[in-house]
């Protein structure tokens, strides 16, 4: 995305962990290029590989940043307090570096360190809060951003007027062309039905055995199609594994461990099995793909459930809780999956549900509001 030079100044996003956090970042960054070319963007983000792997492909400015997950654990606790120092102090220098005139949190717990060091520095901060139950990082920033956002319907988040922004969606998360031309360049059968299976940036591990699974036990069902399946960062010998499953079970399938353009897996397919994270939510809403949803089902309160609920109260969507063991799930999510995979009428009903809703491009909105913000300082 450019080199920035502090006479330039820039905007700096702030979060990290997850595709989740920085995919919405990243829409913002490209859009800001357009509408204020004079200025520039780097990502704060955590040392996780995922992070280093996304930014890097997107060709974006990035700092990884030592800062840890809190814990009530004694030696988590220790760890966590020096790295949010260290965080602190690498933060400083970033910001300084590169001639920071505003700072974007997008929550998760990169953020927090990044932010009140800003705050301290005198930097305007500005929280996108992306979840329809904001996390404890995001409830903390609140009260100490100069502004408040929201890209959807919130509860409890603290500073928030209640307007919504809209969630922004990278542009290489948008369908390129037609199902067929996005089959074809995935390498896929251009005339076959397509379920996406996706557990987002990291994968999901209980998807990535409950799926093999149904197939195994659904082979017939599964005779008219194909699958795309995203299975997340794992050895190539697990990928291998379980495309060989498919293969036992006659069922056609690409495995592959993450895709950066994710508009071709949205553009090829014809129902998608995923987790609900906001930004998959978004995606898919935004592509018009009728969706079973599974909320990550190791969250106490289950709160990516939120994240669905407009769509599944809307007949856009359907949803189902991870029972994570693959019988388990064979009784609600399968029965569920089985009927969207048999019923064509239905999933056209979807489809005409996610068209009823308007497409607005909330990324160059944010981005022109940021910038407006920034060429204040």
């Amino acid at each position: 995305m450019g080199a920035v030079t502090p006479q330039q100044g820039s905007i700096v996003f702030a979060g990290g962990g997850s595709g989740g956090h920085l995919s919405p970042g990243l829409a913002i960054a490209e859009r800001l290029i357009t509408v204020a070319p004079e200025i520039g963007s780097v990502f704060l983000c955590s040392d996780r590989k995922v992070d280093a792997m996304m930014l890097r492909e997107a060709g974006a400015n990035f700092v990884p940043m030592p800062a840890r997950s809190p814990s009530l654990r004694p030696m988590a606790l220790l760890r966590f307090m020096r790295a949010w120092f260290a965080a602190g102090a690498a933060a400083e220098r970033a910001l300084r570096e590169h001639g920071a005139r505003h700072v974007v949190s997008l929550g998760g717990f990169v953020s927090a360190p990044v932010v009140r060091r800003a705050r301290k520095m005198g930097i305007p901060v500005t929280l996108l809060n992306l979840d329809a139950t904001p996390g404890r990082a995001n409830r903390s920033v609140a009260r100490w951003a100069s502004n408040v956002w929201s890209a959807v319907r919130a509860k409890g988040l603290p500073g928030w007027n209640g307007a919504v922004t809209g969630f922004p969606v990278r542009r290489s998360a948008i369908a390129p062309g037609d199902a067929a031309c996005c089959r074809v360049e995935l390498g896929l059968d251009p005339a076959r039905h397509t379920l996406l299976v996706t557990g987002a940036s990291q994968g999901a591990t209980s998807l990535n055995r409950f799926v093999p699974h149904f197939a195994e036990q659904r082979a017939s069902l599964l005779a008219g199609w194909q699958m795309l399946h995203l299975a997340g960062s794992m050895p190539e010998q697990e990928i291998a594994g379980l495309a060989n499953r498919y293969a036992r079970a006659g069922v056609q399938a690409k495995v592959i461990p993450f895709l950066h353009r994710m508009g071709l897996a949205w553009g090829a397919a014809d129902v998608a099995l995923t987790r609900a994270g906001a930004n998959s939510v978004a995606e898919a809403a935004l592509n018009r793909v009728p969706c079973l949803f599974v909320p990550y089902p190791y969250h106490r309160d289950l709160h990516q459930r939120e994240n669905a609920r407009e769509l599944v109260e809307a007949g856009a969507a359907a949803i189902a809780l991870d029972a994570i063991e693959p019988d388990a799930n064979m009784q609600v999510m399968g029965r569920l999956l089985e009927s969207l995979l048999a019923d064509g009428p239905a999933r056209d009903r979807m489809v005409a549900a996610l068209e009823a809703k308007p497409r607005v491009d909330a990324a160059e909105q944010i981005a022109r509001r940021l910038a407006e913000l920034a060429r204040r300082r």
